[in-house]
């Protein structure tokens, strides 16, 4: 069958859990017969959320849409540490959780806002002399990372009951959620790993009813539904008040 490439346009994937994010190309790729489709910040296997493609002619706006701050949705668990610094990854420290109280958690929160240095994950798609370092963490291999400056504009703590703590963190581009919360359970000294993570909101783009496709609507190939969902250029440009 001859590719279509009079496909232009930004999809809003809602992404469920379990596939990456080259899943979701790919089998996007199929449903609409094109070739160029490109993604705008990768989302881990267990997170769910927001995933925005960009097909055809705007694969040129990949980069610009890609740098603009980023809204989660998580759930700390305390106590235990991962070799991941989530819940897919093997436990390597077990501490009991002290019965913290809801000002104690707060504060620790509020040291994690505006500009600070995260150390990027072994489990990361950041190259070092060219490889990923996730591909060298599988190999147990861990190599010397050079702190990021980040910065979280809001937060929000939503929900306590111990050990688990529901967040919403608003960030920027390479912020990655998961040091996050391990950073937040070294602080209070008991451990923590990032147990759910949903992604709600990128830039001016959110998951707004018929907005948006799901994974089931790619993969059962129903075209004129997910083309109904994209977003054109145009749409995209005034979205972001150009």
């Amino acid at each position: 069958m001859k590719l279509n490439e009079s496909v232009d346009g930004v999809l809003l994937v809602d992404k469920s859990p379990g596939m990456t994010s080259h899943d979701v190309v790919a089998v996007a790729r199929r449903c609409l017969n094109t070739k160029k489709i490109g993604h705008c910040g990768t989302l881990d296997p267990m997170a769910t959320g927001m995933l925005i493609l960009v097909i055809g002619k705007a694969t040129r706006m990949s980069d610009l849409l890609m740098s603009e701050d980023k809204e989660y949705i998580g759930t700390a668990t305390l106590g235990t540490a991962t070799s991941t610094q989530d819940k897919e990854g093997e436990v390597i420290e077990e501490h009991p959780v002290p019965a913290f109280t809801d000002e104690q958690i707060k504060e620790v929160f509020d040291g994690f806002r505006g500009d600070f240095y995260q150390l990027p994950p072994m489990v990361s798609a950041i190259k070092k002399d060219g490889v990923p370092l996730y591909k060298l963490a599988r190999q147990g291999k861990v190599v010397e990372r050079e702190p990021r400056l980040v910065h979280v504009f809001d937060h929000e703590i939503t929900r306590i009951e111990l050990p688990e703590i529901d967040f919403r963190v608003v960030c920027t581009k390479g912020f990655y959620v998961r040091t996050y919360a391990h950073d937040i359970g070294q602080k209070l000294g008991c451990a923590a790993h990032l147990s759910s993570l949903r992604r709600t909101r990128s830039g001016s783009f959110k998951l707004e009813p018929g907005k948006f496709a799901t994974f089931e609507m790619l993969k059962e190939g129903r075209r004129e539904e997910v083309e109904a969902a994209m977003l054109s250029l145009y749409d995209v440009s005034k979205l972001r008040g150009a």
